[in-house]
């Protein structure tokens, strides 16, 4: 029975491991430097830097001719969309969105990344009698927008190195 579970156990783990299943890690970047085009007051850009420099040997820096990678912003904006409304004519539920467009360029100006866009939406209901809880909540889920969009951004960031390896590959070849 034992040898029965063990092996059952080892199966498992096994299954696990050959899925490709691993914990989400540090970000291997290709860039040793990288300058960011946001205002560096604004939370986006310090919670931005702080992921990068964290996650991978890569430095920020506020120049962008010292820069390997410039990331430009093209489009950062917030909506709040009415999706329902009640029997007397007010907002029943909300979609929060983020629209976030930027592009990853070397300082030769050869796109790492091309301009690309990052959609983000989430649903929010919404009640007259609880204003309150109901702002507090608006708040915490453009905050989890926020972080969910640093994370696809420093996986986009980390893929650019294909992309770069194969377009210079492409090049070479006869």
């Amino acid at each position: 029975m034992r040898a029965t579970k063990l092996f059952f156990i080892l199966c498992l783990i096994g299954l696990l491991a050959a899925c490709g299943f691993q914990l989400r890690g540090n970000y291997a970047l290709p860039f040793q430097t990288m300058s960011i085009a946001l205002a560096p007051s604004s939370e986006l850009y310090a919670q931005l830097k702080r992921s990068i420099e964290a996650s991978s040997p890569t430095r920020v820096v506020d120049d962008p001719k010292d820069a390997e990678a410039n990331l430009l912003v093209l489009v950062d904006r917030n909506e709040k969309v009415i999706l329902t409304l009640n029997a007397a004519g007010r907002a029943r539920e909300y979609e929060l969105v983020r629209t976030f467009s930027f592009k990853v360029s070397g300082p030769n100006n050869t796109d790492y990344i091309p301009p690309s866009q990052i959609i983000l939406r989430r649903d929010m209901t919404f009640n007259d009698d609880l204003v309150l809880s109901k702002e507090s909540e608006e708040a915490l889920l453009w905050r989890d927008m926020q972080n969910d969009l640093i994370q696809q951004l420093l996986r986009r960031l980390a893929a650019a190195k294909i992309k770069a390896a194969s377009e210079s590959g492409d090049a070479t070849a006869p």
